[in-house]
């Protein structure tokens, strides 16, 4: 009983940081399952399970606050779909630990250009409310949707920080739509789990647990993302993607550092980590009118309808029509050859 509650406790601390910075809830759980001995295709199978139920509560929580653009979800969710289920039966077959450190790497450099793009500069508005073309949603979702049935969780950790370095959405709005597409992407990893292991190695208690953790942090994670200013929710998630990376990188087989080495990286990223969100949270409060979510969300609009006005006006007025104009030149000629 008291491992049931303990992971029912960290299926609700995982929906929390999940659905307030858009990513962690796969990778904490399946690390808590993996350490307590469950296989790695069990365990992804096990999280996958439990986040029908969870993406589903956070998606429509995240729907009523305004947080989902469903232009995003619909250009992502299906070709993530399509990732995960060949990833999840691809796990079950093999492993794909190689691949781990080259995408810790590259996720890894995101954080970093995040962590210092919003501490600095806050939420970058020259591309604020430009859409996100199908051509680089579509791939993304799918590498995304791969990586989360591979690993156990990536969904969050590769869509988010790609997102939000295009800069063409305000930061809870990107949270909010891979929080919602991530349902579909449950949904096809937990198919392509069942169909290659059956039920195998999956404890439907852990499931239930992990569920009922989840859905209960699921509102209150989308409220708080609704008001959470920009600046400190994008220092929070580069950070976030920053320390989870370094931890992936330095206990890979890749490079193995010891304990004591990796706990002196934590240290010090936990303290970088934390001078960011305080001066995130100075610049913040020295310029709140124009830094707040409203604000943010209030100034894409208005660059969302310039955009529409500047497309409507390079269209070219109507010129006259050169047939019209042939048939009234012959129209006046009848006349004439009517000998009037």
């Amino acid at each position: 009983m008291r491992t049931i509650v303990l992971i029912g406790l960290v299926g609700f601390a995982a929906q929390l940081v999940d659905g307030s910075l858009g990513m962690a809830y796969g990778v904490t759980t399946t690390t808590l399952l993996l350490a307590i001995g469950t296989n790695p295709a069990a365990a992804s199978a096990t999280v996958h399970l439990a986040e029908i139920g969870t993406t589903l509560v956070s998606g429509v929580s995240h729907w009523k606050f305004g947080n989902v653009d469903w232009r995003v979800v619909r250009r992502i969710a299906i070709p993530g779909a399509i990732g995960a289920f060949l990833g999840a039966t691809i796990l079950s077959k093999l492993s794909t630990e190689a691949a781990a450190p080259v995408m810790a790497v590259i996720l890894l450099l995101l954080g970093l250009y995040i962590l210092i793009r919003f501490t600095f500069q806050g939420i970058p508005r020259h591309n604020l409310g430009k859409p996100l073309r199908k051509r680089f949603l579509s791939p993304l979702g799918f590498v995304a949707g791969f990586v989360d049935a591979t690993g156990g969780g990536g969904w969050g950790p590769v869509g988010t920080p790609a997102i939000l370095a295009s800069g063409r959405l305000e930061p809870r709005k990107v949270i909010g739509s891979i929080d919602t597409s991530e349902f579909i992407i449950a949904v096809a990893a937990s198919l392509g789990f069942l169909f290659s292991l059956g039920s195998q190695g999956i404890n439907f208690a852990w499931v239930g647990a992990i569920l009922v953790g989840g859905v209960i942090a699921a509102p209150i994670a989308a409220w708080l993302v609704r008001h959470i200013p920009p600046r400190l929710l994008g220092a929070s998630v580069g950070g976030l993607i920053v320390l989870t990376n370094t931890r992936s990188l330095l206990k890979s087989d890749f490079i193995d550092a010891p304990g004591g080495v990796r706990n002196v990286f934590y240290v010090v990223i936990v303290i970088g980590w934390a001078a960011a969100f305080a001066y995130s949270l100075r610049e913040y409060l020295r310029d709140r009118d124009n830094e707040s979510s409203d604000a943010v969300t209030h100034f894409r609009e208005e660059q969302e309808v310039a955009l529409v006005g500047t497309r409507t006006d390079d269209v070219p007025a109507p010129g006259p029509d050169p047939d019209a104009t042939e048939k009234r030149d012959v129209v006046g000629l009848l006349p004439e050859v009517n000998g009037e």
